[in-house]
C-alpha cells in the first residue's frame, strides 16, 4: 500500500503530503522531497501512513532521501546569500519607490533560483524589480506576495500570551478566524485585544471556539432560576473554561457549580 507522509518547509505553515515509498523516516526528519519546481528541502510532521490505493491522493511527489549531512551543509550556505538578496532587494524598494515590504529571500535547494517573498496592501508592478534584481543578483528572480498572516508566519515573533506566535509554530495551521469567534467567547470587540502581530483576528480565538459553542448549548442562560445541589437560584455567570456558572441563592450568597451537578432550568428569566 502507498506510504504517505506529511512535511513542512522552513517555519511551516501549509502541510504538503508526499510518497514515501520505502524510505525509513519518522515525524522529526530532515528530507528532501521532489515538487513541481524540482528538490527541495523540508521536515517531517507526520507518518508515514499506510493508505488503501483508491485513498491515496493522485499526483503525489516522492521523498527522494533522508536529508544528508552534505544536504544540511547547502542548505545553510544559503543562508549568508539570502540575507544578502534581501538587503539588495530592500535598497531597490527603497529606490524605486514601491509601496512593498520585502518579508523573506529564499534560495533554491538545488541554487539558480531566488524566490523573494513581499507583502503589500495592494497590487505593485515589480517588473522593473526584477530586472534590476536580477542584474545585481545574477540568478533568477521571483517575487511572491503574501498576505499579512503570512509575513507573521514567515518573521515569527511573540504573542501577548508571551508564547510563539501560533501561525508560526503549528505546521499546517491555516483554518480561517472570524468575528464569531470573538462574540461566541465574550470578549471585548476591540481590535487592539482581539488582533495578533499581523493586525488580522488573533489565530488562538479557533482553538477553545468549541470549547464556548458546546458550553453554550449545554448551559442554562443567564438570568434562568435552575435547581442546585444548594436549593434554586438564579444564575449570574457563565463560565466556560470551567464548565461551570455562578449562581446566587439571596442575600448575596454565591455559588459556582460544575454543569454535571445542575438540574435542568426551573424557570428561565433571561439570556446569556
Amino acid at each position: 500500500m502507498p506510504r504517505i507522509a506529511s512535511v513542512v518547509f522552513r517555519g511551516g505553515g501549509k502541510v504538503y503530503q508526499f510518497d514515501a515509498g520505502s524510505l525509513e523516516v519518522v515525524p522529526g526528519d530532515r528530507v528532501v522531497v521532489d515538487t513541481n519546481r524540482g528538490a527541495d528541502f523540508g521536515r517531517l510532521v507526520k507518518g508515514p501512513d499506510e493508505v488503501p490505493p483508491e485513498q491515496a491522493p493522485r499526483g503525489l511527489k516522492r521523498i527522494r532521501r533522508k536529508a544528508s549531512q552534505d544536504d544540511l551543509d547547502a542548505v545553510a550556505s544559503h543562508r549568508d546569500d539570502e540575507l544578502e538578496a534581501k538587503r539588495v532587494c530592500r535598497q531597490l524598494v527603497v529606490e524605486l519607490g514601491l509601496d512593498m515590504k520585502v518579508v523573506e529571500a529564499r534560495q533554491a535547494f538545488e541554487g539558480g533560483k531566488l524566490l523573494v517573498t513581499f507583502f503589500a496592501e495592494e497590487r505593485v508592478d515589480f517588473r522593473e524589480l526584477v530586472g534590476k534584481l536580477n542584474e545585481r543578483l545574477n540568478q533568477r528572480i521571483e517575487l511572491k506576495q503574501v498576505s499579512a498572516r503570512d509575513e507573521s508566519r514567515i518573521v515569527g515573533g511573540y504573542g501577548p500570551c508571551g508564547r510563539s506566535l501560533c501561525c508560526a509554530t503549528f505546521a499546517g495551521d491555516q483554518e480561517p478566524v472570524s468575528i464569531r469567534m470573538a462574540k461566541d467567547q465574550n470578549l471585548p470587540l476591540n481590535p487592539t485585544k482581539i488582533s495578533g502581530c499581523c493586525g488580522r483576528l488573533m489565530c488562538c480565538l479557533k482553538y477553545e471556539h468549541h470549547v464556548y459553542v458546546s458550553f453554550r448549548k449545554r448551559a442554562p442562560k443567564r438570568g434562568a432560576i435552575i435547581a442546585t445541589p444548594g436549593g434554586e437560584g438564579k444564575v449570574i455567570e457563565l463560565l466556560a473554561p470551567l464548565d461551570s456558572v455562578t449562581v446566587v441563592h439571596g442575600e448575596g450568597h454565591t455559588v459556582t457549580y460544575k454543569l454535571a451537578e445542575l438540574g435542568t432550568p426551573a424557570d428561565v428569566e433571561g439570556s446569556s
